[in-house]
């Protein structure tokens, strides 16, 4: 029998990262990389933690080839950094060497091959636990998600391998044989919520609250739905509304993860969200009128933030 930690490889150690690196540390060797310098100097040296639970140790990368012997690698960076992450790693993993990604968006499978081949073992899944930073390494979270996983390109078998991993951490986890609908679900949450976040500057449960936020995060979701349809995606509910209110109410009092790359600088994943949707639809002659308004306002707001201050 092998006793020896799994080696998990996580790339992007902001708070997703940090709540899965912390319950995977439970029982794997894992190893977190990130861009931040100074944030893996403070995860070397303090661990990650969750509320008020005492830290686990994991260890930091330096460099890419740290993470080249992983057994498993999950992604926890944006959609937009996906290809920019991956690339030092193209020919260099073991080609069992699985990707996992709960990335938003339903186009990060074709990301990651574009960046590591099209052979790359890729389980894509979606998760409804949420987590906000309050300081490096360290997240609140309401542990009250769950996590799907489902075969892009690997074996059957990985993406049970992958549930069972973070069931033994203390996560919530189960195995779909399609994850399209369900990632597709995600897309219709994210697209009604995220930018209007960003936009309002308020936490995702006070869209659902404030009435004219939540007239348009209706449509929002009601166009999304209409696309999946019109592309033959068998959606995981019936009624698109109360499924975002649903999801939502888990993770009510923070704020999409578009408000926070807006509040950092950072580029947001209006493309993969929205944008997305709004290029679905002309494709299966759906129109997206409500979709296609946050991708201007959204892409206005970075504009605007970019721009320089008059002298």
């Amino acid at each position: 029998m092998n006793d020896t930690p799994m080696r998990i490889g996580i790339i992007g150690a902001g708070a997703m990262g940090t709540l899965f690196g912390y319950h995977l540390a439970r029982h794997a060797h894992v190893t977190m990389l990130d861009s931040n310098a100074a944030l893996l100097e403070q995860i070397a040296q303090n661990g990650l933690a969750v509320n008020d639970e005492p830290p686990n140790v994991v260890h930091v990368a330096r460099r890419s080839a740290d993470l080249y012997n992983s057994s498993v690698i999950f992604l926890f960076v944006k959609a937009v950094d996906t290809l920019r992450a991956l690339r030092p790693f193209a020919g260099e993993l073991n080609p069992s060497t699985p990707i996992v990604s709960l990335q938003n968006g339903v186009n990060n499978g074709d990301a990651i091959k574009t960046a590591l081949g099209g052979s790359v073992p890729v389980v894509l899944g979606i998760t409804t636990e949420s987590a906000l930073t309050i300081s490096p390494g360290r997240v609140r979270s309401s542990q009250r998600g769950t996590t799907i996983f489902g075969s892009s390109s690997a074996m059957p078998a990985t993406p049970k391998r992958i549930a069972d991993l973070l069931g033994q951490s203390g996560l919530r986890a189960s195995v779909v044989y399609d994850i399209r609908p369900h990632l597709w679900g995600k897309l219709v949450v994210n697209a009604a919520i995220n930018a209007l976040s960003a936009l309002l500057d308020c936490n995702a449960g006070d869209v659902l609250t404030q009435p004219d936020a939540a007239a348009l995060a209706r449509h929002l979701a009601e166009e999304a739905a209409a696309v999946a349809t019109a592309m033959r995606v068998n959606l995981p509910f019936n009624d698109p509304w109360i499924y975002v209110t649903e999801v939502v109410s888990v993770g009510a009092d923070s704020k999409s993860s578009m408000a926070f790359d807006l509040e950092s600088g950072h580029p947001s994943e209006i493309d993969h969200l929205n944008g997305a949707l709004v290029s679905a639809g002309r494709r299966a002659g759906v129109p997206t009128p409500f979709n296609e308004a946050m991708v201007r306002l959204i892409k206005a707001k970075e504009a605007l933030m970019l721009a320089p201050i008059p002298q």
